[in-house]
């Protein structure tokens, strides 16, 4: 008799229990568990023909329940849904219902449906605000850059010698190698290309003016800042925006360092000493290439291609070229450092941070250049 109790006690039961308050009574009881038999549900469903619109589930001698329990209680739930009638439980496990309740919860990483397509004037006025906010950063970040370098005059910046050294050896020696080879081929190309113009008019020998003019005002200074944006000015973007994703500038204000004047400033400081020295080494290396063209193309001797330079150029070029260089500078040191500090928390957007720093980098640069060019010509420099 214990063995066939025991047996009754791992039935699972459910069945209907006549009708109570106008509302049909559907009774669970057993152990409602993956090993113990159960009631096929539809069989039971459909044991009571015409429903009541309420029904009642009364939970009576439960003896264990698993997911099984849940599995019944979600396909009656669905059952009721379907013919529009309304499910009540009664003295359910605390543990049941609050599983019930995260069950039809909605799912927080459903995808929302996809927003509609803006219109053209939608996405021109959504163009023009992104462009405002840029700006609006970029002048933020700017004076903010302004104020901690009148903070490092004043002698009141934190920031560490050895982080200057260590940035002026990147941005300087180190970049001497790709800065020199570039810098001769320009020269070499330009010599070459106004070599075979001249020579139809018989004056290859102003290759020397033309060269020495185009390294010192134009090429030399923009060459430099064009390699230096994607060598340095990457470099820092890919630098602030990994510490950012490792939350370390998080950890340095928390500290109370400031990230304008621990981390911006060596760098900024550092290309403003290197970029003139560099400027200054790709004219001389340019006007070197050129030579090589007007003496092994055209053997144009060394002293009179040097004096031919010397007598065309003037300290108002080479000053020119050096104050170009001065405002590249700034341009590879505050965009490089505002994008990388900008950067996002992941992988991904710190190479997405270093694109935008380097494409923007150039565009500056070549709309900083045209504008001093046409400033110049205007004053007659």
């Amino acid at each position: 008799m214990a063995e066939v109790g025991r047996e009754q006690a791992q039935q699972a039961q459910l069945a209907w229990a006549g009708m109570q308050d106008d509302r049909a009574v559907l009774r669970l009881s057993g152990s409602w568990t993956l090993a113990a038999d159960k009631p096929d549900l539809l069989t039971v469903w459909r044991s009571l023909a015409d429903k009541p619109a309420q029904l009642l589930l009364q939970v009576e001698a439960l003896d264990a329940w698993d997911s099984s329990l849940l599995a019944v209680l979600r396909r009656l739930q669905r059952l009721a849904d379907d013919e529009q009638l309304s499910l009540a439980h009664r003295d359910l496990p605390a543990g049941v219902e609050r599983l019930l309740q995260m069950a039809a919860t909605p799912s927080t990483q459903v995808a929302e449906e996809p927003a509609p397509r803006p219109g053209p004037v939608s996405r021109l006025g959504l163009a023009g605000l992104q462009v405002q906010d840029a700006l609006v950063n970029a002048c933020t970040f700017a004076g903010a850059v302004i104020l901690a370098l009148g903070r490092l005059l004043q002698g009141r910046a934190r920031m560490r010698a050895g982080d200057f050294w260590a940035a002026l050896q990147q941005c300087g020696p180190g970049a001497l190698p790709i800065v020199a080879l570039i810098a001769s081929l320009v020269g070499l190309i330009l010599a070459f290309v106004g070599a075979a113009q001249l020579q139809a008019f018989g004056a290859q020998l102003y290759i020397a003016n033309m060269v020495a003019i185009g390294m010192t005002r134009e090429m030399g200074a923009l060459m430099t800042a064009v390699i230096m944006a994607g060598r340095t000015g990457a470099a820092y973007a890919a630098e602030l925006g990994s510490m950012q994703a490792n939350e370390e500038i998080d950890a340095l204000k928390t500290f109370g360092f400031p990230p304008l004047e621990f981390l911006v400033l060596p760098r900024l400081l550092a290309l403003l000493v290197s970029m003139p020295l560099l400027c200054v080494f790709a004219d001389a290396l340019g006007i070197l290439g050129g030579f090589v063209i007007g003496a092994g193309l055209f053997d144009i001797s060394a002293p009179l291609y040097l004096n031919q330079s010397l007598e065309m150029l003037s300290l108002t070029d080479f000053l020119l070229g050096v104050f170009k260089s001065l405002v590249f500078a700034v341009l590879i040191g505050l965009i490089g450092c505002h994008y990388g500090l900008a950067c996002g928390r992941n992988a991904q957007a710190v190479g997405q941070a270093t694109t935008q720093a380097v494409v923007s980098i150039i565009v500056a640069l070549v709309v900083s250049d045209a504008l001093i060019t046409l400033i110049c010509t205007q004053l007659g420099i």
